[in-house]
């Protein structure tokens, strides 16, 4: 932070820990601590330390699946995890003493519960749970007989059934609270969105680091927007649930403005690129930028307030401070031409950006009830915006094709679990088998990128959390002392779980150690440190080694991805140009518009991320990064194109001749139906195209402020069928069999990074 003063910079910091400290994820800990904390003590106080210990292992198991969800389905989610684990725990325990007997459980068991994984995000969090049941089951010492591993399952079972009532009902309680974070959590992504665009609001000759150039910051954009699409679908999920009292309409009818400030900041791309080549241009674009950079801030500060339990003041609205923004007059001299002037073309780049203040406003007075929420359109979002909660065989079903990534996991999990437990069983500390197993389960994904990641924070996690377990238990602390660290290790460990993987494997490993200390009644802890490591390295190694047996490299994944992405991008196209809103906005196509628009996003995303996940396989096995590239960012700009024709169509109808567009609207939307409706035969090479005049040639452009606006309407479909006719090629070129063996850049290419920015 050069150049900020140490108060200021300490300010900042504090900022930061106070947004992470009140954050959705660290309540959803504190939440799971905190029924770990009454579960774990009530049975002690009734049953002794020994029942409490078994009772901690259920509840720790049944936690994964506990995060904040919608109040529908809570208890059918948390409930698979205990029932599948339940009996797997009781057979562990009575082949404790039977290595080869209780690997014959064991590596079956493996395959089943990562079979879960079918259902997505749903069923990740059950298969760790299931995992973690036998394997904390192996923790325990070897029980003397029957009736003991009947005991301490039961104690066990209640300690999982009371948290997955605890569960649900925290959950109803966390509701309103869980409702409230998570829009503050979106609106810093967006925030975050709002800066990276305002970035590109430089002159080249601005730019001095690389890292600053356009061509990363498209990259970026892409790589923010994409983890943007799946955190809306987890804010959909809960404020979108039932929105009958006037709170949860307004943060319902926030959500809502959000997604129109996306499609606003989206359209603030366009005819960028022309600006910055002109350097008499520079000084209205950095007051621009100023402007994007003030409003980002505004924003922050509602999500502060939010997370403060704070009303918002007042906020100035910035279209005055637009409309005095100096833009130079196009040179007397310049040779005439149909197209845009420069002038022009910052005027309404200005104006894109007033839109962009317009919807802040109403974040703000929504926060301080001024106005009231457009109800037609949170009711329209409610049902059909929101994630199925009923399960289905449907994914498991699905399961059973050799090239399902899936089936494959489960059969790499299952090898990876076998050859670790094999390895475990002779070893010479073998007491401490499980902790292998452990390292497995949680640093093995479905991908070489995700695995790495893992594998990285989980060896300095274990370091680290290994020296202050060791240190803990060199005190000797009595049991209710180990309870409470138990308790706020299992906060952190789960609240970061997904966030900061590294801290969730420090707590982790506190919290797998000292459980491991309190199921085995104090036993020594003289030789856990090296011991812990020792496992640790092992268990990364095998994790490591299987990431490269039945691999599902992206590769394979990607032609579905690129289908999906132009089927989704052509029906958006088509609802976006719909005739229907020139003369009325219908609540039935404005909800059948939303919905492409948010697989048109959710396609992208899709695609984005596998390819940002491609960059870590080998080279060999890379999918063709150049076209890919080029068809995330032309995919990109036609959102933007698409974006800017349908707040045309809405917000400036009175300045539109209809006979004028009507014909021309139905012609683009065919033409990019035909050219990307479906996928492009993959062996037919398309040669690349030029941008296409779809509309027959220039187009006379009047001033847009004074003038009917409908061939400023013409032109964007003009640029948006070029676009379309760009990406129809990108995709041939990535379809073709000989694509896949193509050379690929070095892995420091930022993914879309190398494709400039539509020009005007």
């Amino acid at each position: 932070m050069q150049g900020v003063a140490p108060h200021a910079t300490a300010a900042l910091r504090t900022r930061a820990a106070l947004r992470v400290a009140l954050s959705h994820y660290v309540a959803n800990g504190l939440s799971v601590a905190l029924g770990l904390f009454l579960i774990s003590g009530a049975v002690h106080l009734w049953l002794g330390a020994i029942a409490s210990a078994a009772a901690t292992v259920g509840v720790i198991v049944a936690t994964p699946p506990d995060a904040p969800g919608p109040r529908r389905g809570k208890f059918l989610q948390m409930l698979p995890a205990p029932l599948l684990s339940i009996p797997l725990f009781f057979a562990v325990q009575m082949l404790h003493t039977m290595p080869i007997r209780l690997g014959m459980v064991l590596i079956p068991a493996t395959f089943i519960a990562f079979s879960a994984m079918a259902w997505g995000k749903r069923g990740i969090p059950i298969a760790i749970a299931v995992m973690f049941a036998m394997i904390f089951s192996m923790a325990t010492p070897a029980p003397t007989g029957l009736q003991e591993a009947l005991d301490r399952t039961a104690h066990f079972a209640l300690g999982a059934g009371l948290y997955v009532v605890y569960a649900t009902l925290a959950n109803l309680a966390m509701n309103g609270r869980y409702r409230t974070l998570l829009i503050a959590d979106v609106l810093y992504s967006m925030a975050a969105l709002m800066r990276t665009e305002a970035s590109q609001f430089k002159a080249p000759d601005e730019t001095s680091d690389v890292r600053d150039t356009p061509a990363p910051l498209l990259g970026l954009l892409l790589q923010q927007t994409a983890a943007f699409a799946d955190q809306i679908q987890g804010a959909r999920d809960i404020a979108l649930e039932s929105p009958r009292t006037p709170r949860r309409q307004r943060l319902a009818g926030m959500l809502v403005v959000v997604l129109e400030m996306r499609d606003q900041l989206l359209a603030s791309e366009l005819d960028l690129d022309a600006l910055t080549q002109l350097p008499e241009h520079a000084p209205a674009l950095a007051e621009m930028r100023s402007v994007l950079e003030q409003l980002s801030d505004e924003v922050v500060a509602i999500a502060d307030a939010m997370l403060m339990f704070r009303t918002p003041g007042p906020l100035a609205d910035l279209r005055p401070r637009l409309s005095m923004i100096h833009l130079p007059a196009d040179h007397p001299h310049a040779p005439p031409h149909a197209g845009p002037s420069p002038a022009v073309l910052a005027r309404g780049l200005a104006n894109r950006i007033g839109h962009i203040n317009d919807e802040v406003l109403k974040l703000n007075k929504l926060m301080r009830h001024e106005i009231e929420p457009d109800l037609a359109v949170v009711r329209a979002n409610w049902r059909v915006f929101v994630s199925p909660t009923a399960w289905s065989w449907r994914p498991f079903l699905a399961l059973w094709h050799w090239d399902a990534p899936p089936l494959r996991h489960a059969i790499r999990a299952t090898l990876a679990i076998a050859v670790g437990y094999t390895i475990a069983v002779f070893m010479p500390w073998g007491s401490h088998d499980y902790w292998i197993l452990l390292t497995i389960v949680v640093v093995l994904r479905g991908s070489l990128s995700q695995t790495l990641e893992r594998r990285n924070a989980r060896v300095a996690g274990t370091l680290l959390g290994c020296v202050l377990a060791v240190g803990l238990l060199a005190t000797h602390p009595s049991a209710m002392l180990l309870l409470a660290c138990v308790t706020f290790a299992q906060a952190i460990a789960h609240g970061f779980a997904v966030r900061k993987y590294l801290v969730t494997s420090v707590a982790g490993t506190v919290l797998g150690l000292v459980q491991a200390h309190l199921l085995n009644m104090g036993a020594s802890t003289t030789f856990a440190l090296v011991e812990r490591i020792a496992d640790t390295l092992i268990g990364v190694a095998v994790s490591w080694a299987f990431c490269y047996v039945l691999p599902s490299w992206e590769r394979g994944q990607l032609p579905d991805l690129v289908r999906r992405t132009l089927v989704a991008q052509a029906l958006h196209a088509r609802l976006a140009l719909g005739l229907g809103q020139l003369h009325d906005i219908d609540n039935s196509i404005e909800l059948e518009w939303r919905l492409a628009r948010r697989e048109a996003f959710d396609s992208l995303s899709a695609l984005v991320q596998a390819t940002q996940r491609s960059l870590a396989e080998p080279r060999a096995v890379r999918p063709p990064m150049e076209p890919l590239e080029h068809l995330q960012a032309h995919s990109y700009q036609l959102l933007a194109q698409l974006s800017a024709i349908k707040s045309m169509l809405v917000l400036r109808r009175d300045r539109l001749t209809p006979a004028d567009i009507e014909g021309p609207l139905l012609r683009t939307a065919e033409r990019i139906e035909s050219l990307i409706g479906s996928a492009p035969i993959a062996s037919t090479p398309m040669p690349t195209s030029a941008p296409a005049t779809a509309l027959g040639g220039a187009i006379p452009l009047p001033d847009p402020f004074e003038n009917d606006i409908s061939p400023w309407l013409l032109r964007r479909l003009d640029l948006a069928t070029g676009i379309a006719t760009q990406i129809r090629d990108d995709a041939a070129r990535i379809l073709q069999p000989s694509s896949a063996t193509a050379a690929a850049p070095p892995a420091a290419t930022p993914v879309a990074g190398t494709v400039p920015h539509e020009a005007a």
